[in-house]
């Protein structure tokens, strides 16, 4: 006999029989199964006072054992009404959550943690309840406060890591994570989540002594080999990638997710017969699957098949990592596919800066198809690009006007069937800045009696490929000794190049002034040749027909093709390519000779000037 039971039996040996005892007894009686003395009880309890809340309550836990859950919270309704205890609310809850009403559950579940604020089992299933209805940020803050009042909680601890994780609160998720550590060292994906979490923050070490505890408490982990190998990789570490990779495929060899990380390794490490095989393997697998798509796309349109790398890259707009945003138009999509004349179109910029310079040159064609041209581009390329021939409006995002069509720029090749000799004006499109923007850049940077030559050295440090693309400033030093006028076009100068740049005095840095890309535009025109990364000045550049050399990766971008030294994109450009992955060396000191002998060129040319008559 247990001890509701117990006091039951006390109170009607005592002749005081009351709903409540009946009550206790009734729940005691429902908990050990026998349903029919449970069910007397709440009777006898009903008969002595209908409305008495822990009879409603009773008969509610009564409906609810059998399958009736309307009727259920139909009575356990009523006893919250005739008192608000923790007690019913929770059971109300409780109910409700059955039915999958999860809103009407939470509201509930929320009231009686009011009356019982330090129940740390209930903040837990509020958090997880709020986490199935999406409401991610409160859900962490719940499980957060039930692991406050619990720290040795292991469900709240690993729910809470799991969430965190979710929502890219990477330090949050590690601190969860090592309480739910401490208290069972034996999780195989546990380690794996925690290895996931600090491989973000940058904490690689640690990333990878916790991706080899997961292997060696569980080698049948796929994903764990998976991740592992993409840490060796990020370290050029690829024998020990491949190997990963390898046995991420034995133990689930239609992984897709495992096949694509294989082949952008091998596209990184240009063995593209081997990325092309790999990505039909995936596609094998997964038909439709974006990730795959996109990066077949940039294989095709790397080796210059164009004609199925455009509509393979539209896949893009499925993938979540490239951050691109569909923006809901209520206005139809344009590929090409219906006439332009007399409708307004909007080209808007879907990518980075560079990309909008790049495929900005489509403008002309689409406004001599008899369209309306209302071009949308982040603020600080709106002035240069609304200078573009058949630009009728250059507008930025928070402020666009009405429209029959639109486009994102980076659709634009697909949708003028663009093909490797089709590429449309190469020469430049870009207008000439204003000549007294330029006179002033002239005057600031005086008499041109020395070869100028841009640089910019590093792109976006938030570029998932900037690690390859970019450089420090000292990789340069070896052309700093030419006879030029060096000219800083970078912006947002890094910390580790700050102090080389303030130490030399002969590079001319006025970034200050670049308020935006009007004004690097009319700086480059001061130039005599601009010598960048892949960055966005690169691309401007060419689309001004400005003498450009761009120094590119070993796995270039797709843009800038395979073996070859010039850009079917900017007639005005020249690639310098790494031979060896990472090594800049080599390309810094191709453009120190061929600098040299275009240095020797100009001098001569300014020689001879000097020499004729006047």
């Amino acid at each position: 006999m247990n001890r509701r039971e117990r006091r039951a039996t006390a109170a009607k040996h005592s002749g005081k029989v009351t709903p409540a005892a009946l009550c206790e007894a009734g729940f005691a009686h429902l908990q050990s199964g026998c349903i029919a003395e449970a069910e007397l009880s709440c009777q006898q309890a009903l008969t002595l006072d209908e409305q008495h809340p822990d009879a409603l309550h009773l008969l509610g836990a009564l409906c609810f054992h059998a399958q009736q859950p309307d009727a259920a919270v139909e009575w356990i309704g009523r006893a919250v009404q005739q008192a608000p205890k923790a007690e019913y609310l929770l059971s109300l809850a409780t109910v409700l959550e059955r039915q999958g009403r999860l809103e009407d559950a939470r509201q509930h579940f929320s009231k009686a943690s009011s009356l019982k604020p330090d129940d740390a089992s209930l903040w837990n299933h509020i958090g997880n309840l709020l986490w199935q209805l999406g409401h991610k940020d409160e859900a962490a803050k719940h499980l957060q406060q039930a692991l406050k009042l619990n720290p040795n909680y292991w469900e709240a601890a690993h729910n809470g890591g799991m969430l965190l994780l979710e929502l890219g609160r990477h330090a949050e998720a590690v601190e969860c994570f090592d309480v739910t550590e401490k208290l069972n060292r034996t999780s195989a994906a546990l380690h794996q989540m925690r290895a996931v979490c600090l491989s973000a923050l940058n904490r690689f070490d640690e990333a990878e002594a916790d991706y080899e505890k997961s292997i060696a408490l569980d080698p049948n982990l796929a994903e764990t080999h998976n991740n592992l190998g993409l840490l060796h990789w990020r370290f050029g570490r690829l024998e020990q990638a491949f190997a990963c990779f390898d046995r991420a495929l034995a133990l689930r060899p239609d992984s897709h997710a495992v096949l694509n990380n294989k082949a952008v390794v091998l596209l990184h490490l240009q063995m593209l017969d081997e990325a092309f095989a790999t990505l039909h393997r995936s596609l094998a697998a997964a038909p439709d699957d974006a990730q795959t798509l996109f990066y077949l796309a940039t294989l095709q349109l790397l080796t210059g098949d164009f004609e199925r790398g455009w509509p393979a890259r539209e896949a893009r707009w499925r993938l979540p990592s490239v951050g691109l945003v569909d923006r809901g138009f209520s206005k139809p999509l344009w590929r090409g596919e219906r006439p332009l004349e007399g409708k307004t179109i909007l080209l808007h910029s879907d990518e980075g800066l560079g990309d909008a310079i790049q495929f900005a040159r489509y403008v002309p064609m689409v406004a001599a198809s008899g369209a309306r041209v209302i071009l949308e581009v982040e603020p600080p390329i709106q002035q240069l690009l609304g200078g573009i021939e058949g630009v009728a409006e250059c507008v930025g995002r928070s402020s666009t006007p009405a429209f029959d069509l639109h486009c994102p720029l980076g659709t634009l090749p697909l949708a003028f069937g663009t093909r490797f000799d089709t590429i449309p004006l190469a020469q430049g499109y870009i207008p000439a800045p204003p000549a007294a923007r330029v006179k002033a850049w002239q005057d600031r940077l005086g008499p041109h009696d020395r070869f100028r030559v841009g640089l910019v050295w590093a792109g976006n440090p938030d570029h998932k490929n900037d690690h390859n693309r970019s450089m420090a400033l000292r990789t340069l030093a070896p052309l700093l000794d030419c006879d030029v006028q060096f000219v800083s076009l970078q912006k947002g100068v890094r910390d580790q190049d700050r102090a080389f740049l303030a130490e030399r005095r002969d590079i001319v840095d006025l970034t200050e002034q670049l308020t935006d890309f009007s004004e690097t535009a009319a700086l480059i025109s001061c130039l005599d040749l601009v010598i960048s990364v892949d960055t966005s000045v690169a691309h401007l550049a060419g689309a001004l027909r400005a003498p450009v050399w761009t120094l590119v990766p070993f796995n270039p971008d797709w843009r800038w093709l395979l073996e070859r030294d010039d850009s079917p994109w900017y007639q005005s450009m020249r690639l310098f390519r790494q031979t060896q992955r990472g090594d800049w060396t080599g390309v810094v000191e191709n453009v120190r000779d061929e600098l040299e002998g275009r240095v020797s060129a100009w001098r001569s040319k300014q020689d001879q000037a000097l020499l004729l008559p006047v």
